[in-house]
């Protein structure tokens, strides 16, 4: 997909001016958003975010959404205190995408029931300050954007 590799800032409002939609898939990057994980975090020899943290199986950016795993950690690390009560961090990170003109749908995976009430709770709550923006991009243009924003 030709858009797949433009800047994000280019194509949110090139979808939006065409009346595309957008289905913003893995916004939690694979669970690394959702504020569980540390450095002595480790996951089964099957899952992918052992197997393929640096793209050795399949697409980088299907595991972390192609962040360094530490990066990631650092990135969610500057957040959570933004994140305050009321809320949890995956609700935060979705809340951001959510707040992203042009973004249609997000789907964040789930592993039970409850963590399904969450995400989709995540649609009532208040959208970000402008404050926590500025926090959000500081962080992904500081820690994230160096390494992926020449990939999407």
């Amino acid at each position: 997909n030709a858009l797949r590799h433009k800047p994000l800032e280019r194509v949110l409002p090139a979808a939006s001016a065409a009346g595309v939609g957008i289905i913003a898939r893995v916004p939690l990057a694979s669970g690394l958003l959702s504020g569980r994980y540390d450095e002595h975090t480790t996951f089964a020899p099957n899952d992918h975010r052992t197997y393929n943290r640096h793209g050795e199986s399949f697409d980088v950016g299907e595991t972390f959404s192609g962040v360094d795993f530490g990066t990631g950690l650092a990135a969610v690390r500057r957040l959570a205190p933004l994140v305050g009560t009321g809320r949890t961090m995956a609700q935060f990170a979705l809340r951001w995408v959510l707040d992203q003109p042009g973004v249609t749908v997000v789907i964040p995976g789930a592993r039970d029931a409850e963590q399904a009430r969450r995400n989709a709770a995540t649609a009532d709550l208040a959208p970000l300050t402008p404050d926590e923006l500025t926090a959000v991009r500081d962080t992904y243009d500081e820690l994230v954007r160096p390494q992926v924003h020449d990939r999407w």
